[in-house]
């Protein structure tokens, strides 16, 4: 297996990661328009949960002086009251915070979610097609989930802060010069923990194709849909060992940063715990000398126990926060991501009907990247109700040339135009509804045959007469019949109760789903391949009767079937070698011919 190339990503300077910090607002706006009431009844439970630990501790002192004091003062029981409401108070926020949290988590995700989907269906094929967009979509992914993690982060951030502010004044007021030597010692610690931080984060950057090999593996060594090759060609070994070193070498260099991360930030732990066990000695002392009360000992000590917690977790916070916006910016940059295709500013609907049909001008085309032309100066006219056949050896160009119909892809020189108009004119949406097409790799849907044939115009998806006409027009109605539910029957494999259909039967189901589409061009680019020649040779005789008035394209290597176009164009080396009818083509003694005889003879 092909080693994928790793895209280059450099340690991130302090610069940089200040830099992806400009994507938090937006992602918490997003939070915020996910769910205002819950995000709202959080961020009040944080307000006040972020003062309680201080007024509790403080109750707390006011008791224990009271009971020091040997006083039977009723205050006792009052604080002792008002302290168990503080807690009983904590508790409820706590949970209530916990709730909205949890709530506005899953609704986050899901909107996050279909905004990716969403995102995703307006980019074109030329985009998905990109290694570099598929790391990009990959990371994206990962982020629709890992990322709530930095939401409640930052939402605990601000709790801390406010809970600090309240808790360090007391602190403060009887030793700024210890609070000032705590906050002084855990700036190494930060800068550590952000410095790995952004180490990690570009490990992971790096190693996003192999991470994708990985998930391959695992898909083909544990699918319904490859079990049956994996188990027949003896793969499962060597799928299993290849993932294997992948991960292994991906958790090498992992461990190595892992321990250098976890020595270096204990080492640099030592100077916050220095600093606050300094202070701690210092009001014990003055407890034992009696300067100030056991209670004074105990909010001391105690808020100063708190305010080491709550600025390690600050500090620590800060970094996790400067980290995860790094991940954030693979969000916002996918979201980012423009199709490859331009749009036209004022599109036009595509004709109907159309008056000239669709014509290739000297049209060149090469993939992104490729130094050879996959089409090289190919000009043709395709009229209205016209049938063109295109024949040729795999790899002549034949698909390529039918995805630059669909315009799934735009020339690189020349132009296709359709009725005059250049095919860049046109809105896309009306373009391609008017466009129905079967690609040799259709796809299978694990749904319901149904869907499965609804897909093809899906405003039509509940309309079980539309899907009638579109089965018998492909035969795929002798299918539907033997299936136990008919339309309503699961398909596929990986759900329970799905029905797995041979190959030419999911022929003939994708064949209605080009059908369901009442379109003006028609595309079969070798969906019949697995049908016997008799089977192919009546669906397209039968294609041929339903297209008339319609244009249409075919690809097929047999004879028997491309005969039947008006025109045959044989292409080979991305150029058209020779163009005319079946008797013109077979008249000239040509290469068409020579390849008509040759497959002629096979049948004698």
């Amino acid at each position: 297996m092909m080693r994928a190339a790793k895209p280059s990503e450099e340690l991130k300077t302090w610069r940089d990661r200040a830099e992806a910090l400009r994507h938090l607002p937006p992602l918490l706006a997003e939070v915020w328009n996910t769910r205002p009431l819950f995000a709202a009844t959080s961020l009040v439970c944080r307000l006040v949960l972020a003062g309680l630990p201080v007024a509790t501790l403080y109750v707390s002192k006011l008791l224990v002086d009271e009971v020091v004091a040997g006083a039977n003062s009723p205050l006792v029981w009052r604080y002792l009251a008002i302290e168990v409401a503080l807690v009983l108070a904590t508790d409820l926020l706590g949970r209530l915070m916990g709730l909205c949290d949890s709530l506005l988590a899953d609704l986050f995700t899901n909107q996050i979610t279909l905004k990716l989907m969403r995102h995703a269906a307006s980019l074109d094929l030329v985009t998905f097609e990109d290694p570099k967009f598929q790391d990009k979509l990959e990371r994206a992914r990962r982020q629709t989930t890992d990322r709530l993690s930095m939401l409640f982060l930052v939402a605990s951030l601000g709790q801390q802060a406010l809970s600090l502010v309240a808790m360090s004044a007391s602190v403060i007021v009887y030793s700024p010069l210890f609070f000032a030597c705590l906050v002084i010692s855990l700036i190494p610690v930060f800068w550590s923990e952000s410095h790995f931080a952004a180490m990690a984060y570009s490990l992971l950057y790096r190693w996003t194709p192999e991470r994708r090999q990985i998930d391959y593996l695992r898909l083909l060594g544990a699918s319904h849909t490859t079990a049956k090759e994996v188990k027949l060609f003896g793969l499962s070994g060597y799928l299993i060992d290849r993932a294997d070193q992948l991960f292994q070498r991906f958790y090498k260099e992992n461990r190595a940063l892992a321990i250098r991360r976890a020595t270096v930030n204990y080492l640099w732990s030592l100077l916050p715990n220095s600093a606050y066990y300094a202070s701690f000695a210092y009001i014990l002392q003055q407890a034992l000398t009696r300067v100030i009360s056991v209670g004074d000992l105990i909010f001391l000590t105690r808020a100063f126990s708190n305010c080491r917690a709550l600025l390690a977790q600050i500090f620590q916070n800060l970094s996790r926060v400067a980290e995860q916006a790094l991940y954030v910016r693979d969000l916002f940059d996918f979201f980012e991501t423009k199709p490859a295709l331009p749009i036209a500013a004022n599109p036009l609907p595509v004709p109907k009907p159309m008056r000239e049909g669709f014509r290739f001008e000297n049209v060149v085309f090469a993939y992104p990247g490729a130094a050879k032309n996959v089409l090289d100066g190919i000009s043709f006219q395709l009229a209205p109700g016209q049938k063109i056949a295109l024949l040729g050896e795999n790899g002549a160009g034949k698909t390529t040339l039918v995805k630059l119909l669909c315009r799934l892809y735009d020339p690189t020189a020349g132009r296709i135009t359709l009725d005059g108009r250049d095919l860049r004119d046109y809105d896309l949406e009306s373009l391609r509804r008017e466009i129905g097409v079967i690609f040799q790799d259709f796809l299978k849907y694990d749904a319901t045959a149904g869907d499965n044939i609804g897909f093809g115009s899906i405003e039509a998806l509940a309309n079980e007469q539309q899907m009638g006409v579109a089965s018998e027009k492909s035969y795929a109605n002798s299918v539907i019949g033997s299936l136990p539910d008919g339309y309503a029957t699961m398909l596929g494999r990986r759900f329970e109760g799905g029905i797995e259909l041979s190959q030419g039967q999911w022929q003939k189901i994708a064949l209605a789903r080009a059908y369901m589409r009442d379109a003006q061009l028609l595309i079969l680019d070798e969906p019949t391949a697995s049908l016997d020649a008799r089977a192919e040779y009546e669906v397209f005789e039968r294609f041929a009767n339903l297209t008339a008035g319609k244009s249409a394209v075919l690809i097929s290597h047999r004879f028997s079937t491309v005969r039947m176009a008006d025109q045959i164009l044989v292409l080979e080396h991305g150029k058209i070698l020779e163009q005319g009818s079946h008797e013109q083509l077979v008249a000239r003694g040509t290469r068409y011919a020579e390849l008509f005889e040759l497959q002629a003879a096979g049948y004698r």
